[in-house]
């Protein structure tokens, strides 16, 4: 039965790491890959809240399994993000990979952190 939760999630968050970033690349004429840090911060930023909602006791196993396992999982995309460095630097854009290796760690680190914190706030 887990397994359907993971399912159920993920047939959320990937139509819509594909819709997102399309919407959001559509915006920005820049060789900076938008829409792959726009899902990956929005993903960490999810995973925090629900992270921190069950540390706080107010998230149970299964939302963890939909949520974060399956919608989390499938909204995010390290190897797009990989991937899209690489491009980046195969086509001279060095500064733009440098930017995109650090801005997206640094945001989705603070995104994770700021959703626990937010979370043990709200349910403290």
């Amino acid at each position: 039965m887990n397994w359907l939760l993971v399912v159920a999630g993920g047939m959320v968050g990937a139509p819509l790491r594909y819709l997102t970033d399309r919407a959001v690349q559509a915006r920005h004429d820049s060789l900076f890959p938008w829409g792959t840090f726009v899902v990956n911060v929005v993903g960490c930023a999810v995973l925090g809240l629900v992270t921190g909602a069950a540390v706080a006791g107010a998230a149970d196993p299964d939302l963890r399994l939909l949520l974060g396992t399956g919608f989390c999982g499938a909204l995010t995309t390290y190897s797009t993000f990989s991937y899209e460095t690489l491009r980046l630097t195969e086509t001279g854009a060095a500064l733009h990979a440098a930017a995109n290796v650090v801005v997206s760690v640094v945001a989705g680190v603070g995104a994770a952190f700021a959703g626990v914190w937010a979370a043990q706030t709200v349910w403290s």
